[in-house]
């Protein structure tokens, strides 16, 4: 089980008095549940949500040197973001794409440093109705440019059949159900929690909570393998290895790059291939999918004449 925190515990990590965490609790959303009358902090999530919530971070002293044909990108993982980086990497015998599968949260950290030329996210916002802007915000001072790469179903993968009558996120917290999980520093992660608390499921009780595994196809794989029940995923894991599946909501995957190196020559050769008939035949072979908005820049809206200037 994950280590729980007391009020006076958590009070002390935060460096507060006891009295303000239950201002946090009621106004900021600290995570915390009431048992027998007394507030309990999964220490996990406490650390998550001070991530979450951290701003003013540190600019970078370095950068990245000028583009020179390698291009790197870091954050959440995706099945079609890999047959993607191999069609750049087909298409463009004197350029190299790589990636760093950090999750969201480690994308956006290593973009921040200069790290990376392109960072991935799906961090869904507390309003739940949109995506990575009130991250962004809180570690850039300029904000990012943002361009969607795909939209995609996120939900629940489940051993074929079914025999565990798994229906709801709820249904989770069975009696013998065991589950593979993904890290905090993931959009599927923050997800996932989000909807065992709407759910009223305690995560830390459901077995195989802590397992965490880096990517969706090893979420996949587990439960092929019988070694789980359930785990967060995408649809397209469900569809390659033949798994069940149910959804929880249609996500929005982002490409995020600073302004300074949007119009670097890689980061343009790989946002031209979204309006490719390659990428978009690529997208049709998986389920779950959906690549109507794919390459359209979510923002700044301004930057659309000034890209197509440089294109020209």
């Amino acid at each position: 089980m994950a280590q729980m925190l007391s009020t006076k515990e958590v009070a002390k990590f935060l460096g507060i008095n006891e009295k303000m965490v239950y201002t946090l609790i009621s106004e900021k959303g600290l995570p915390a549940s009431k048992v027998t009358g007394k507030w309990i902090f999964p220490k996990h999530l406490v650390e998550q949500w001070v991530e979450s919530n951290t701003v003013n971070y540190p600019q970078a002293h370095k950068t990245l040197p000028p583009y020179d044909g390698l291009l790197v990108i870091s954050g959440s993982n995706d099945i079609l973001l890999e047959k993607t980086l191999a069609i750049f990497n087909s298409r463009y015998p004197g350029h190299l794409a790589v990636f760093g599968n950090l999750g969201s949260v480690g994308g956006i950290n290593a973009l921040r440093k200069s790290l990376c030329h392109m960072a991935t996210s799906h961090l869904l916002q507390e309003n739940g109705s949109d995506y990575n802007f009130d991250f962004l915000q809180g570690q850039f001072e300029r904000m990012p440019v943002v361009v969607n790469f795909c939209k995609r179903d996120q939900g629940i993968l489940l051993q074929a059949g079914n025999p565990g009558k798994i229906k709801s996120v709820k249904d989770l917290g069975k009696r013998g159900v065991r589950i593979v999980n993904r890290s905090l520093a993931t959009g599927t992660r923050l997800l996932f929690d989000r909807e065992l608390k709407r759910a009223g499921v305690a995560g830390e009780r459901i077995t195989g909570y802590d397992n965490e595994v880096n990517r969706h196809m090893d979420v996949g794989l587990e439960i092929l393998s019988g070694r789980a029940d359930a785990g967060p995923g995408i649809r397209p894991v469900a569809s390659l290895l033949g798994l069940d599946f149910f959804p929880l909501r249609q996500e929005r995957y982002d490409m995020v790059v600073t302004r300074e190196r949007f119009f670097d020559q890689g980061v343009q050769y790989f946002l031209s291939l979204l309006h490719e008939k390659a990428f978009i035949q690529a997208a049709e072979e998986l389920q779950g999918y959906d690549v109507s908005i794919s390459g359209k820049m979510i923002f700044p809206h301004e930057l659309e004449t000034e890209e197509a200037g440089q294109q020209d």
